[in-house]
Protein backbone atom coordinates (compact mmCIF):
# COMPACT_ATOMS: atom_id res chain seq x y z
CA UNK A 1 0.00 0.00 0.00
CA UNK A 2 2.85 2.59 1.40
CA UNK A 3 4.18 1.26 -2.69
CA UNK A 4 1.50 2.54 -4.27
CA UNK A 5 1.07 5.86 -2.60
CA UNK A 6 4.86 6.23 -3.41
CA UNK A 7 4.29 5.92 -6.79
CA UNK A 8 1.26 7.61 -7.49
CA UNK A 9 3.18 10.53 -5.70
CA UNK A 10 6.22 10.26 -8.29
CA UNK A 11 3.91 10.45 -10.70
CA UNK A 12 2.14 13.51 -10.05
CA UNK A 13 5.15 15.24 -9.05
CA UNK A 14 6.25 14.42 -12.65
CA UNK A 15 3.26 15.57 -14.51
CA UNK A 16 3.87 18.56 -12.41
CA UNK A 17 7.32 19.56 -13.36
CA UNK A 18 6.57 18.67 -17.56
CA UNK A 19 4.02 21.25 -17.12
CA UNK A 20 6.08 23.98 -15.81
CA UNK A 21 8.25 23.48 -18.72
CA UNK A 22 5.19 23.71 -20.71
CA UNK A 23 3.95 26.37 -18.94
CA UNK A 24 5.83 29.08 -17.43
CA UNK A 25 3.25 30.76 -15.42
CA UNK A 26 3.22 27.87 -13.30
CA UNK A 27 5.64 26.78 -10.62
CA UNK A 28 5.86 23.92 -8.27
CA UNK A 29 7.49 23.80 -4.28
CA UNK A 30 7.72 21.01 -2.02
CA UNK A 31 7.46 21.60 1.98
CA UNK A 32 8.85 19.15 4.65
CA UNK A 33 5.24 17.83 4.80
CA UNK A 34 4.01 15.67 2.32
CA UNK A 35 1.57 18.13 0.51
CA UNK A 36 2.13 19.62 -3.03
CA UNK A 37 1.67 23.53 -3.61
CA UNK A 38 1.03 25.04 -7.19
CA UNK A 39 1.36 28.92 -7.23
CA UNK A 40 1.41 31.47 -9.60
CA UNK A 41 4.52 33.37 -9.50
CA UNK A 42 4.00 36.07 -12.39
CA UNK A 43 1.62 38.74 -11.78
CA UNK A 44 -1.30 39.39 -13.90
CA UNK A 45 0.22 42.42 -16.00
CA UNK A 46 3.13 40.73 -17.01
CA UNK A 47 0.85 37.65 -18.19
CA UNK A 48 -1.36 40.48 -20.07
CA UNK A 49 1.60 42.29 -21.86
CA UNK A 50 3.57 38.32 -22.77
CA UNK A 51 -0.23 38.24 -24.70
CA UNK A 52 0.11 41.51 -26.21
CA UNK A 53 3.78 41.51 -27.39
CA UNK A 54 3.86 37.78 -28.09
CA UNK A 55 0.19 37.16 -29.60
CA UNK A 56 -0.68 33.57 -30.99
CA UNK A 57 -0.83 34.28 -34.53
CA UNK A 58 -4.07 32.23 -35.29
CA UNK A 59 -6.03 35.10 -33.65
CA UNK A 60 -4.02 37.52 -35.86
CA UNK A 61 -6.06 36.58 -38.63
CA UNK A 62 -9.26 38.03 -37.72
CA UNK A 63 -7.77 40.54 -34.94
CA UNK A 64 -5.77 42.71 -34.19
CA UNK A 65 -3.47 42.65 -30.73
CA UNK A 66 -3.22 46.14 -30.50
CA UNK A 67 -6.44 48.62 -30.04
CA UNK A 68 -7.00 50.89 -32.69
CA UNK A 69 -9.58 52.94 -34.27
CA UNK A 70 -11.39 51.35 -37.43
CA UNK A 71 -13.38 53.54 -39.74
CA UNK A 72 -17.51 52.39 -39.42
CA UNK A 73 -18.09 53.80 -42.43
CA UNK A 74 -17.61 49.59 -44.29
CA UNK A 75 -19.78 48.20 -41.63
CA UNK A 76 -22.52 50.81 -41.77
CA UNK A 77 -22.82 50.33 -45.61
CA UNK A 78 -23.90 46.70 -45.37
CA UNK A 79 -25.35 45.89 -46.70
CA UNK A 80 -24.99 48.59 -50.05
CA UNK A 81 -28.30 49.86 -50.33
CA UNK A 82 -28.76 50.72 -54.41
CA UNK A 83 -31.05 53.30 -55.86
CA UNK A 84 -32.08 53.78 -59.09
CA UNK A 85 -34.47 56.51 -60.39
CA UNK A 86 -35.87 55.24 -64.02
CA UNK A 87 -36.84 58.16 -66.79
CA UNK A 88 -40.63 58.14 -65.29
CA UNK A 89 -39.74 59.28 -61.66
CA UNK A 90 -39.99 55.72 -60.24
CA UNK A 91 -37.24 54.77 -57.78
CA UNK A 92 -35.73 51.04 -57.14
CA UNK A 93 -33.86 50.69 -54.10
CA UNK A 94 -32.29 47.14 -53.32
CA UNK A 95 -30.45 45.55 -50.78
CA UNK A 96 -28.74 42.35 -51.60
CA UNK A 97 -28.02 39.31 -49.75
CA UNK A 98 -27.46 36.47 -52.02
CA UNK A 99 -26.91 34.16 -48.77
CA UNK A 100 -30.42 34.59 -48.24
CA UNK A 101 -33.18 32.49 -48.71
CA UNK A 102 -35.79 34.68 -49.04
CA UNK A 103 -36.98 38.12 -50.06
CA UNK A 104 -38.94 40.75 -49.46
CA UNK A 105 -40.39 42.88 -52.28
CA UNK A 106 -42.09 46.10 -51.42
CA UNK A 107 -43.95 49.07 -53.35
CA UNK A 108 -43.98 52.11 -50.87
CA UNK A 109 -46.16 54.90 -51.60
CA UNK A 110 -45.77 59.14 -50.49
CA UNK A 111 -49.57 58.72 -49.77
CA UNK A 112 -51.37 59.11 -46.54
CA UNK A 113 -53.96 60.32 -44.31
CA UNK A 114 -52.87 63.97 -44.29
CA UNK A 115 -53.67 63.39 -48.04
CA UNK A 116 -57.11 63.43 -47.74
CA UNK A 117 -59.68 66.03 -47.11
CA UNK A 118 -62.28 66.92 -44.89
CA UNK A 119 -65.08 65.15 -47.28
CA UNK A 120 -62.50 62.37 -48.33
CA UNK A 121 -61.33 61.26 -44.69
CA UNK A 122 -60.01 57.64 -44.73
CA UNK A 123 -59.67 57.80 -48.63
CA UNK A 124 -55.85 56.48 -48.50
CA UNK A 125 -57.05 53.57 -46.43
CA UNK A 126 -59.86 52.20 -48.28
CA UNK A 127 -57.39 52.65 -51.48
CA UNK A 128 -55.31 50.54 -49.36
CA UNK A 129 -58.26 47.33 -49.33
CA UNK A 130 -59.28 48.41 -52.83
CA UNK A 131 -56.17 47.51 -54.36
CA UNK A 132 -55.75 44.07 -52.27
CA UNK A 133 -59.22 43.01 -53.48
CA UNK A 134 -59.17 44.36 -56.86
CA UNK A 135 -56.51 43.45 -59.96
CA UNK A 136 -55.65 44.13 -63.36
CA UNK A 137 -54.13 41.12 -64.61
CA UNK A 138 -55.32 38.24 -62.39
CA UNK A 139 -58.59 38.15 -59.84
CA UNK A 140 -58.61 38.37 -56.91
CA UNK A 141 -58.93 34.39 -56.36
CA UNK A 142 -55.72 33.86 -58.36
CA UNK A 143 -53.77 36.38 -56.62
CA UNK A 144 -54.54 34.67 -53.50
CA UNK A 145 -53.98 31.37 -54.85
CA UNK A 146 -50.76 32.12 -56.32
CA UNK A 147 -49.47 33.69 -53.22
CA UNK A 148 -50.55 30.65 -51.31
CA UNK A 149 -48.53 28.24 -53.67
CA UNK A 150 -45.62 30.26 -53.41
CA UNK A 151 -45.74 30.26 -49.73
CA UNK A 152 -45.83 34.03 -49.68
CA UNK A 153 -47.06 36.92 -47.21
CA UNK A 154 -48.73 39.64 -48.42
CA UNK A 155 -49.53 42.74 -46.14
CA UNK A 156 -49.98 46.29 -46.39
CA UNK A 157 -50.13 49.46 -44.22
CA UNK A 158 -51.87 52.63 -44.58
CA UNK A 159 -49.77 55.16 -42.37
CA UNK A 160 -50.69 58.83 -41.61
CA UNK A 161 -47.94 60.18 -44.71
CA UNK A 162 -47.57 56.62 -46.69
CA UNK A 163 -48.81 53.73 -47.70
CA UNK A 164 -47.06 50.26 -48.00
CA UNK A 165 -47.80 46.86 -49.99
CA UNK A 166 -44.90 44.16 -49.14
CA UNK A 167 -44.73 40.66 -50.61
CA UNK A 168 -41.81 37.81 -48.63
CA UNK A 169 -41.44 34.93 -51.01
CA UNK A 170 -38.31 32.26 -51.27
CA UNK A 171 -35.73 33.17 -53.64
CA UNK A 172 -36.60 31.35 -56.73
CA UNK A 173 -40.16 33.04 -56.65
CA UNK A 174 -38.64 36.57 -56.95
CA UNK A 175 -40.23 37.46 -60.08
CA UNK A 176 -43.65 36.16 -59.33
CA UNK A 177 -43.70 38.79 -56.53
CA UNK A 178 -42.71 41.67 -58.65
CA UNK A 179 -45.89 40.66 -60.95
CA UNK A 180 -48.16 40.63 -58.06
CA UNK A 181 -46.62 43.94 -56.53
CA UNK A 182 -47.17 45.79 -60.15
CA UNK A 183 -50.32 44.06 -60.63
CA UNK A 184 -51.51 45.63 -57.33
CA UNK A 185 -49.91 49.40 -58.28
CA UNK A 186 -51.40 49.00 -62.01
CA UNK A 187 -53.61 52.05 -62.81
CA UNK A 188 -56.43 50.23 -64.91
CA UNK A 189 -57.46 47.97 -61.92
CA UNK A 190 -60.87 46.99 -62.18
CA UNK A 191 -62.64 49.00 -59.04
CA UNK A 192 -66.29 48.30 -59.15
CA UNK A 193 -68.99 49.56 -57.11
CA UNK A 194 -69.88 46.16 -55.63
CA UNK A 195 -66.30 45.95 -54.40
CA UNK A 196 -66.82 49.57 -52.91
CA UNK A 197 -69.70 48.77 -51.13
CA UNK A 198 -68.47 44.92 -49.71
CA UNK A 199 -65.24 46.97 -47.98
CA UNK A 200 -67.62 49.19 -46.31
CA UNK A 201 -68.49 46.59 -43.49
CA UNK A 202 -64.89 45.59 -43.30
CA UNK A 203 -63.74 49.01 -42.71
CA UNK A 204 -65.99 49.64 -39.96
CA UNK A 205 -65.53 46.66 -38.18
CA UNK A 206 -61.57 47.46 -38.46
CA UNK A 207 -62.65 50.55 -36.85
CA UNK A 208 -64.20 49.03 -33.90
CA UNK A 209 -61.64 46.88 -33.14
CA UNK A 210 -58.83 50.16 -33.23
CA UNK A 211 -61.49 51.96 -31.10
CA UNK A 212 -61.36 49.10 -28.47
CA UNK A 213 -57.86 49.00 -28.53
CA UNK A 214 -57.02 52.06 -25.70
CA UNK A 215 -53.73 52.27 -27.13
CA UNK A 216 -54.17 52.80 -30.95
CA UNK A 217 -57.00 54.97 -30.29
CA UNK A 218 -55.15 57.40 -27.54
CA UNK A 219 -52.51 58.72 -30.23
CA UNK A 220 -55.70 59.25 -32.70
CA UNK A 221 -56.77 61.37 -30.14
CA UNK A 222 -53.10 62.88 -29.76
CA UNK A 223 -52.51 63.77 -33.73
CA UNK A 224 -56.12 65.33 -33.51
CA UNK A 225 -55.04 67.32 -30.36
CA UNK A 226 -51.61 68.56 -31.68
CA UNK A 227 -52.26 69.32 -34.97
CA UNK A 228 -56.27 71.08 -34.41
CA UNK A 229 -56.95 72.11 -38.20
CA UNK A 230 -53.93 70.52 -40.12
CA UNK A 231 -53.87 67.21 -42.13
CA UNK A 232 -51.98 65.63 -39.71
CA UNK A 233 -55.10 65.39 -37.34
CA UNK A 234 -56.89 63.22 -39.64
CA UNK A 235 -56.95 59.90 -38.37
CA UNK A 236 -56.20 56.87 -40.76
CA UNK A 237 -59.25 55.05 -40.91
CA UNK A 238 -61.62 58.41 -41.06
CA UNK A 239 -64.85 59.12 -39.63
CA UNK A 240 -67.64 56.87 -39.55
CA UNK A 241 -70.10 58.86 -41.86
CA UNK A 242 -67.41 59.11 -44.46
CA UNK A 243 -66.94 55.96 -44.40
CA UNK A 244 -70.45 54.93 -45.03
CA UNK A 245 -70.63 57.41 -47.83
CA UNK A 246 -67.44 57.59 -49.88
CA UNK A 247 -68.28 57.54 -53.59
CA UNK A 248 -66.04 55.53 -56.32
CA UNK A 249 -64.84 57.67 -57.98
CA UNK A 250 -63.78 59.60 -55.03
CA UNK A 251 -61.91 56.64 -54.53
CA UNK A 252 -60.58 56.42 -58.48
CA UNK A 253 -59.02 60.16 -58.06
CA UNK A 254 -57.58 59.65 -54.59
CA UNK A 255 -55.47 56.99 -57.01
CA UNK A 256 -55.51 58.88 -60.29
CA UNK A 257 -53.45 61.86 -57.71
CA UNK A 258 -51.42 60.12 -55.45
CA UNK A 259 -50.22 56.98 -57.03
CA UNK A 260 -47.96 58.81 -58.85
CA UNK A 261 -43.72 57.17 -60.24
CA UNK A 262 -42.20 60.00 -58.79
CA UNK A 263 -44.04 59.52 -55.27
CA UNK A 264 -43.48 55.64 -55.60
CA UNK A 265 -40.20 53.46 -54.47
CA UNK A 266 -40.45 49.72 -55.19
CA UNK A 267 -37.64 48.16 -52.06
CA UNK A 268 -36.56 44.76 -52.29
CA UNK A 269 -34.07 42.95 -49.72
CA UNK A 270 -32.92 39.74 -49.21
CA UNK A 271 -31.79 37.12 -52.56
CA UNK A 272 -32.14 39.63 -55.33
CA UNK A 273 -29.92 41.57 -57.71
CA UNK A 274 -30.15 44.94 -58.47
CA UNK A 275 -30.29 44.97 -62.20
CA UNK A 276 -33.10 42.16 -62.50
CA UNK A 277 -34.92 44.02 -60.25
CA UNK A 278 -34.54 46.99 -62.33
CA UNK A 279 -35.36 45.25 -65.58
CA UNK A 280 -38.53 43.51 -64.21
CA UNK A 281 -40.19 46.59 -63.08
CA UNK A 282 -40.03 48.22 -66.79
CA UNK A 283 -41.27 45.78 -68.15
CA UNK A 284 -44.42 45.34 -65.43
CA UNK A 285 -44.83 48.29 -64.31
CA UNK A 286 -46.32 50.39 -66.92
CA UNK A 287 -49.12 51.54 -66.57
CA UNK A 288 -49.51 54.19 -63.59
CA UNK A 289 -51.11 58.16 -63.27
CA UNK A 290 -49.05 60.96 -64.62
CA UNK A 291 -50.35 63.70 -62.39
CA UNK A 292 -47.62 66.31 -61.47
CA UNK A 293 -48.68 66.38 -57.64
CA UNK A 294 -46.10 66.37 -55.48
CA UNK A 295 -46.12 65.65 -51.62
CA UNK A 296 -43.98 68.42 -50.96
CA UNK A 297 -46.39 70.54 -52.71
CA UNK A 298 -49.28 69.23 -51.29
CA UNK A 299 -47.32 70.00 -47.45
CA UNK A 300 -46.28 73.60 -48.66
CA UNK A 301 -49.81 74.18 -49.44
CA UNK A 302 -51.10 73.01 -45.83
CA UNK A 303 -48.83 73.40 -43.67
CA UNK A 304 -48.70 71.55 -40.04
CA UNK A 305 -49.67 73.56 -37.06
CA UNK A 306 -48.54 72.42 -33.58
CA UNK A 307 -51.15 73.40 -31.40
CA UNK A 308 -50.90 73.14 -27.50
CA UNK A 309 -54.18 71.87 -26.30
CA UNK A 310 -55.85 68.61 -24.35
CA UNK A 311 -58.11 66.26 -24.56
CA UNK A 312 -59.97 64.07 -21.86
CA UNK A 313 -62.07 61.13 -22.08
CA UNK A 314 -64.07 60.47 -18.93
CA UNK A 315 -65.13 56.04 -19.09
CA UNK A 316 -65.53 54.70 -15.95
CA UNK A 317 -65.95 51.15 -17.04
CA UNK A 318 -62.74 51.17 -18.22
CA UNK A 319 -60.11 49.75 -14.92
CA UNK A 320 -56.96 51.88 -15.95
CA UNK A 321 -56.07 54.84 -17.06
CA UNK A 322 -54.29 55.69 -20.27
CA UNK A 323 -52.24 58.96 -21.42
CA UNK A 324 -49.98 60.30 -23.36
CA UNK A 325 -48.07 63.72 -23.13
CA UNK A 326 -46.43 64.92 -25.69
CA UNK A 327 -44.14 68.07 -27.13
CA UNK A 328 -43.47 69.69 -30.77
CA UNK A 329 -41.09 67.67 -32.62
CA UNK A 330 -38.35 67.06 -34.92
CA UNK A 331 -38.98 66.47 -38.68
CA UNK A 332 -37.82 63.68 -40.63
CA UNK A 333 -34.91 65.88 -42.26
CA UNK A 334 -34.00 68.11 -38.87
CA UNK A 335 -30.72 67.23 -37.29
CA UNK A 336 -32.64 66.96 -33.87
CA UNK A 337 -34.37 64.04 -34.85
CA UNK A 338 -31.55 62.02 -34.28
CA UNK A 339 -31.30 63.40 -30.42
CA UNK A 340 -34.82 63.19 -29.97
CA UNK A 341 -34.39 59.88 -30.99
CA UNK A 342 -31.06 58.90 -28.31
CA UNK A 343 -33.32 60.68 -25.75
CA UNK A 344 -36.22 58.17 -26.49
CA UNK A 345 -34.07 55.37 -25.67
CA UNK A 346 -32.21 56.98 -22.34
CA UNK A 347 -35.71 57.17 -21.10
CA UNK A 348 -36.49 53.59 -21.63
CA UNK A 349 -39.53 51.33 -21.92
CA UNK A 350 -40.96 49.25 -19.33
CA UNK A 351 -43.61 46.88 -18.42
CA UNK A 352 -45.22 44.96 -15.18
CA UNK A 353 -44.70 41.62 -17.96
CA UNK A 354 -40.98 42.22 -18.89
CA UNK A 355 -38.50 39.86 -16.94
CA UNK A 356 -36.19 43.17 -16.01
CA UNK A 357 -38.58 44.20 -13.43
CA UNK A 358 -36.31 47.20 -11.48
CA UNK A 359 -33.18 46.39 -12.92
CA UNK A 360 -33.02 48.59 -15.68
CA UNK A 361 -30.93 51.37 -16.82
CA UNK A 362 -33.36 53.71 -17.63
CA UNK A 363 -33.65 56.32 -13.85
CA UNK A 364 -37.50 56.73 -14.96
CA UNK A 365 -38.22 53.00 -15.89
CA UNK A 366 -36.44 51.82 -11.94
CA UNK A 367 -38.60 54.89 -10.36
CA UNK A 368 -42.04 53.64 -11.71
CA UNK A 369 -41.05 50.31 -10.96
CA UNK A 370 -39.62 50.32 -7.36
CA UNK A 371 -42.86 52.99 -7.01
CA UNK A 372 -45.43 50.84 -8.93
CA UNK A 373 -47.04 53.86 -10.00
CA UNK A 374 -47.67 52.62 -13.74
CA UNK A 375 -48.57 49.09 -15.25
CA UNK A 376 -46.82 50.18 -18.57
CA UNK A 377 -44.62 52.96 -20.11
CA UNK A 378 -43.55 53.89 -23.72
CA UNK A 379 -41.69 56.60 -25.12
CA UNK A 380 -42.52 57.71 -28.58
CA UNK A 381 -40.91 60.03 -31.09
CA UNK A 382 -43.20 60.26 -34.65
CA UNK A 383 -41.05 62.38 -37.54
CA UNK A 384 -42.94 63.74 -40.27
CA UNK A 385 -42.58 65.61 -43.41
CA UNK A 386 -42.54 69.15 -41.58
CA UNK A 387 -43.60 68.14 -37.77
CA UNK A 388 -42.69 65.66 -35.08
CA UNK A 389 -44.87 64.87 -31.54
CA UNK A 390 -41.83 63.39 -29.19
CA UNK A 391 -43.03 62.04 -25.16
CA UNK A 392 -44.28 59.37 -23.48
CA UNK A 393 -47.38 57.21 -23.45
CA UNK A 394 -48.14 54.73 -20.03
CA UNK A 395 -50.64 53.06 -18.49
CA UNK A 396 -51.35 53.18 -15.25
CA UNK A 397 -54.14 52.93 -12.37
CA UNK A 398 -56.14 56.43 -11.61
CA UNK A 399 -54.87 57.22 -8.17
CA UNK A 400 -51.07 57.06 -9.38
CA UNK A 401 -51.51 59.80 -12.18
CA UNK A 402 -50.26 62.31 -10.26
CA UNK A 403 -47.15 60.78 -9.35
CA UNK A 404 -46.24 59.25 -12.23
CA UNK A 405 -46.97 62.24 -14.28
CA UNK A 406 -44.99 64.45 -12.07
CA UNK A 407 -41.94 61.16 -12.42
CA UNK A 408 -42.21 61.73 -16.32
CA UNK A 409 -41.97 65.67 -16.51
CA UNK A 410 -38.97 65.46 -14.06
CA UNK A 411 -37.01 62.70 -15.83
CA UNK A 412 -37.76 65.25 -19.54
CA UNK A 413 -36.85 67.93 -17.84
CA UNK A 414 -33.32 66.32 -17.20
CA UNK A 415 -32.57 65.82 -19.73
CA UNK A 416 -31.80 68.93 -20.92
CA UNK A 417 -28.81 69.29 -18.34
Amino acid sequence: MALKHSLRKTHTVRKLNNLTHTCPFISTSQSSGPSLMVTCDQPAALIESNRLEKPNPKFLKYSLPHPVVIDPSIILSFPETRVTTLPNGLRVATESNLAAKTATISAWIDAGSRHDTDETSGAAHYVEHIKLNSACRMSKEERQEKIQDMGGCLSAKTAREYTAYNLTVRDKYVPNALYIIADILQKNSYYSYQDVDFLRNIILQEKQAVERCPEKLIFDHLHTAAFLSSPLGRTVLGPDHVIKTIHRNKIVDFISTHYTPPRMVIAASGAVKHEDIIDKVKKLITDLPTDPTTASHLAAKEPTIFTASEVRIIDDGVPLAHFAVAFKGASLTDPDSIALMVMQFMLGSWSKNTVFGKFIGSELAQRVAIDNIAESLMPFNKNYRDAGLFGVYACAKADCLDELAHAIMYEINKLKY
